[in-house]
């Protein structure tokens, strides 16, 4: 069968490339077009355009780029009606591939599926209008997304396990001992863009000072963002940093100061005790804007997950203190032990299930019936 995939950045491009695979493990004529990135490309298939070529983040370079997105997504649309595949594959990236699956819905009978959910429980949850009306089957790496659709808006979809799990579990298969034996680490994980970086970083630095002599600082390096771009931050100070060894870190790691996103999610599956700490400008007026603006409680998804406060999260009451307080609190004793009980929760809330197999599995089904 013939499938069309579509993800704007990076991660979607790795998602993407694992379901790729598990399609071709169970349909061997299995045949791929897509607006993707190197690693889909490895996997086979005539890639249309990079995903770099879409992958704007933020109002003002979206806006700037307002062209360049609009000429891309009606080359997608014309591409995907002269192709004729059997389904297009929408991975994440919301903005761009909710238009994508409204005109595929009401020009053509492919159907849409949709791997990674939009996180409209998170804002703009007006979008389920229009994943009800354009997307066919919706497939959910997040458990707690289950009773948000299913629930609340009575739609149903398929949670089919959680890719990061996954990646976690088969590193953990394979690592090997011996790395940063001497001391115990402090991981660093500021953020993968240089924005969150620079907010982050030096406060994080900051509440470490003193620990050098106990614990191997070490920062993980995003990809991405050059070395000597850290050293404004990290000059004259006794710490190291990594990069693409973030797994490896994780796997030494006695305590973590994390900035929010699945860096968090990673943390908690190697079973690192961790602070999640993100600066906002003005922080009790966005703080307001939070609580109106965001459907929900928390901004990790360790704490999504787990439906309550396992880790502490500091925004409004992001601080060098507050960092150095929580770290300690977490470095031994019985909030360490607290919050790995609550790992284990999380971890049995996201389950077994491998993501890309098993939505693949529930693919071809469905294109099965309807053939």
């Amino acid at each position: 069968m013939k499938y069309y995939l579509i993800v704007g950045e990076a991660s979607g491009d790795l998602h993407a490339s694992h379901l790729m695979r598990a399609l071709k493990d169970i349909d061997a004529e299995a045949d791929f077009r897509f607006f993707g990135g190197d690693l889909m490309t490895a996997v086979g298939g005539t890639r249309v355009r990079h995903y770099k070529e879409l992958a704007y983040m933020g109002f003002i370079p979206v806006l700037l780029h307002l062209p360049t997105i609009l000429r891309n997504m009606k080359m997608c649309q014309q591409d995907i009606t002269t192709w004729q595949p059997d389904c297009v594959i929408l991975v994440d990236y919301p903005g761009f591939n909710l238009k994508i699956a409204e005109y595929v819905k009401s020009r053509t009978n492919i159907p849409v599926y949709y791997y990674i959910s939009p996180k409209i429980w998170a804002w703009k949850e007006h979008r389920i209008k229009n994943i009800r009306r354009d997307v066919d089957e919706l497939f959910s790496i997040l458990p707690f997304e289950v009773d948000f659709f299913e629930k609340k808006h009575h739609y149903p979809i398929h949670y089919v396990g959680n890719p990061t799990a996954d990646e976690v579990k088969k590193f953990m298969r394979n690592v090997e001992c011996g790395m940063w034996k001497e001391k115990c680490v402090i991981a660093l994980l500021a953020g993968s863009r240089k924005q969150e970086i620079k907010d982050n970083l030096p406060a994080m630095l900051e509440a470490v000072e003193g620990l050098e002599k106990d614990y191997r600082i070490v920062i993980a390096g995003a990809p991405g963002i050059e070395p000597i771009y850290y050293n404004r931050f990290t000059r004259g100070r006794e710490v190291e940093i990594v990069f693409n060894e973030t797994y490896p870190l994780l796997s030494r790691a006695h305590a973590a100061l994390v900035t929010s996103g699945t860096a968090t999610l990673e943390t908690c599956l190697f079973g690192v005790p961790q602070v999640v700490c993100y600066k906002v400008p003005l922080p009790k007026i966005a703080g307001f804007v939070r609580r109106k603006l965001l459907k929900v409680k928390y901004i990790s998804l360790v704490n999504l997950v787990a439906d309550r406060e396992v880790v502490k999260e500091l925004v409004e009451t992001f601080s060098v203190a507050n960092i150095r307080y929580e770290l300690h609190q977490i470095l031994a004793g019985k909030a360490r032990e607290q919050m790995l009980e609550g790992y284990q929760e999380v971890a049995r809330r996201l389950g077994d299930q491998k993501a890309p197999d098993t939505a693949a599995r529930l693919i071809v089904e469905s294109l099965n019936i309807k053939h």
